[in-house]
């Protein structure tokens, strides 16, 4: 018997039901759905709580404050939490303790978030699949994965599709490794915001609005986002049409046909992704004030965005059909002769790191050994008056950054988190 003995009885009670026993029928949606929060609401840590297969019906959202918890399915495509129809709550999944662990299974259309974890020291998700089933809509919940103000989190190959800002969030966060996830049919595929010490790696990004984000945001309780690794991702066709409402704030503003984009943050290296054709442009290194017109009242907010490194990267195939219906766009297309390039700087500089350097690249923005993509310099800092494409000022290198290590990776268990490259 466990330890606690209560999650023993939490997988006879969600298991036994039916397993070709005469009479036996599977737990309806009303008695799964209580019976599941009562396990939850007395977890003890150490419980595992075992989901059976099946597609389960439930109308409100469930919780757990329990540490060193564990659930579990049978797979994501197997032990299905449907939430269509909500009554209560906004997430499916609502977590408020460490040490705790989702695998194998799947959340459906909440009203708001798929799973969300907030403050929480050791975070595992894998294999899970969160999706809103109706497809891309201005109703479904904001995020899918949402870790949050968390410590030593690790999201692996799981899936997240139809969320109406980001498919994998990790937000205000510190230590995560994010790996071998898809993202797909998202207005975002991945947001690394206000977050620092993040590897983002073997994901794939695909017919989302956008690819992946590395940014930081004024307002928010964590400040100072930064040191973050994103690697051999596959980053491709992210042109499905900006379906954020306008109520979710600077997603709204996302180009449709993003491939990746890094901004108002520093120490950022991205290396060996493949990224090709995103509509609007494949790379884009911008300002807080160029990307947003919203003025700054965070006096602890750095707007700028400087030591980023972009290299041995696959880039090519943008610019097919920019997103126009944002004035933005349609201004940078003017800047650019009518069209934008694979990679897209702002040129904006600190001006404390500026003062007394000289050259073109102060705020060392290197972009070196990515094939041959078309480069746009826009000057935005002067008004846009002096727009450059020669590459040639950025084709320089930078320190790599240290791998982020936490727990429940294991040092050499794979070569990039071990500090390879």
């Amino acid at each position: 018997m466990n330890r606690s003995g209560v999650s023993f009885l939490a997988v006879l009670t969600l298991t036994l039901g039916c397993l070709g026993l005469t009479g036996c029928t599977r737990p309806t949606a009303a008695n799964f759905e209580k019976r599941l929060q009562e396990q939850l609401i007395n977890a003890k840590p150490g419980d595992v709580i075992e989901l059976p297969e099946g597609k389960f019906h439930l109308d409100r959202t469930l919780s757990l404050t329990a540490d060193k918890v564990t659930i579990r399915g049978k797979g994501m495509d197997k032990t299905i939490l449907s939430f269509a129809g909500q009554k209560e709550g906004a997430s499916g999944l609502l977590v408020k303790a460490n040490d705790f662990t989702a695998e194998d299974f799947a959340i459906e259309d909440t009203a708001g978030d798929g799973l969300t974890v907030q403050a929480a020291d050791g975070v595992i998700v894998r294999r899970v699949r969160v999706e809103w089933t109706r497809g891309p809509n201005t109703a479904n919940g904001p995020y899918a994965i949402y870790p949050t103000q968390c410590k030593n989190v690790l999201v692996e190959d799981s899936i997240a599709r139809g969320a109406s800002d980001a498919g994998f969030y990790i937000g205000q966060s510190d230590n995560v490794v994010l790996r071998r996830n898809r993202s797909e049919y998202n207005v975002d595929g991945y947001e690394v915001e206000n977050a620092e010490h993040v590897d983002v790696y073997d994901n794939i990004a695909a017919h989302n609005s956008g690819g992946i984000g590395v940014f930081n945001l004024p307002d928010l309780p964590k400040q100072g986002g930064q040191h973050v690794r994103v690697f051999r991702n596959q980053v491709y066709e992210n042109n499905t049409p900006n379906f954020a409402p306008k109520s979710l704030g600077p997603i709204y503003y996302l180009p449709t046909g993003t491939g990746v984009y890094i901004m108002a943050i520093h120490d950022v290296e991205e290396f060996q992704n493949r990224i090709h054709d995103n509509n609007t442009t494949n790379v884009y290194v911008i300002d807080y004030s160029t990307a947003l017109s919203a003025p700054i009242k965070d006096t602890r907010f750095r707007p700028f965005t400087d030591h980023i490194y972009l290299h041995d990267n696959e880039i090519s195939g943008g610019d097919k059909s920019p997103d126009v219906r944002l004035d933005g766009v349609k201004a940078l297309m003017q800047v650019g002769g009518g069209s934008l390039p694979d990679i897209l700087y702002d040129g904006v500089v600190d001006p404390k790191i500026a003062a007394g350097k000289k050259g073109q690249n102060p705020g060392q923005v290197c972009l070196s050994n990515n094939g041959a993509p078309t480069f746009l310099n826009l000057d935005a800092a002067n008004g846009f008056k002096h727009p450059r494409n020669d590459l040639k000022a950025y084709d320089c290198s930078l320190p790599p950054l240290e791998a982020v290590k936490i727990p429940q990776v294991v040092e050499g268990s794979d070569k990039a988190t071990a500090g390879g490259q």
